[in-house]
């Protein structure tokens, strides 16, 4: 498994009966999770230091419930980067950020970082820019796509709030596929592509997207935007029925006949500071040259 430990003002500090406990630079949040199967606290008081509780609904979706009343944001840093952040709870259980995605963060900085030549990176179903920022701060020029104007520009807000609002990037409210389709026609392409497309939804016409009948087509399709000599391409899933070596074949059926290079893939998860354990938090599969 791939583990992020360079956080410093992110925690998991508990998890339980379905439930995580987690510290985000001061504000403790309990949310929902899937993976956590077992009942047994590890520490039963901390779990009443939690300032906002995330309660599903039957009927679907869900509330908060908050102890005190919260900042309406509050910025979180990635040290190792010099990444900066504004969280905030959101109607969705999330908190505008996926912590467990800085391992690949870290990775992809690494691999940009240490390149002598311009790379150009399209970051797919972006969201507020993790990638983005990495990728950024790494020197790469970065498109950054997501359908939601509000994430984008909550992204924007990272960009500036990390110093690296001068950087080459470009951040654009569209539905992903459809601009790659363009991007196809244009004869554009990029060095790196990293995508981390939902597992359910639906497409500007109202068609039905589920991952696991799009995801290969997709990657197909984004073959078809990266340059001659490309540096990587990453694929993360937090769809329980589609496994990283699946992922893995994906890319190295599509990737390798073409360019060589090599594939990997694990979960991706976060440790958790009660038991030293780590809870699994998706997955990512990725080729490089």
């Amino acid at each position: 498994m791939w583990i992020c430990k360079s956080w410093n003002e992110y925690k998991i500090l508990d998890v339980s009966g379905g439930d995580k406990l987690e510290d985000w630079n001061g504000v403790r949040v309990v949310r929902p999770d899937p993976q956590v199967i077992w009942n047994e606290k590890s520490h039963p008081a901390l779990w009443n230091t939690a300032d906002g509780v995330y309660h599903r609904s039957r009927s679907g979706g869900g509330s908060w419930q908050f102890t005190r009343k919260l900042p309406e944001r509050w910025p979180l840093a990635f040290e190792p980067l010099g990444l900066t952040f504004y969280i905030k709870p959101t109607g969705f259980k999330h908190m505008g950020l996926f912590p467990e995605q800085a391992a690949n963060w870290e990775w992809m900085y690494n691999l940009i970082a240490r390149e002598t030549r311009p790379i150009r990176v399209l970051n797919l179903f972006a969201y507020t820019g993790g990638a983005t920022l990495a990728a950024a701060a790494a020197g790469a020029q970065v498109t950054h796509i997501d359908s939601s104007k509000g994430v984008v520009g909550w992204a924007k807000e990272n960009l500036a709030l990390s110093g690296l609002s001068d950087r080459p990037v470009r951040l654009i409210a569209e539905d992903a596929i459809k601009f790659v389709e363009r991007e196809i026609r244009r004869g554009n392409s990029y060095e790196g592509i990293i995508m981390d497309p939902p597992s359910y939804g639906r497409g500007p016409g109202g068609e039905i997207w589920k991952l696991e009948d799009c995801i290969y087509d997709l990657i197909s399709q984004c073959e078809e935007v990266l340059s001659d000599t490309p540096l990587f391409f990453a694929v993360n899933s937090y769809t329980t029925g589609l496994s990283p070596a699946v992922m893995e074949y994906m890319l190295k059926t599509t990737l390798v006949p073409r360019f060589g290079g090599k594939t990997s893939c694990d979960e991706i998860g976060l440790p958790v500071s009660a038991t030293g354990g780590v809870v699994p938090c998706g997955a990512t599969a990725i080729w490089e040259e």
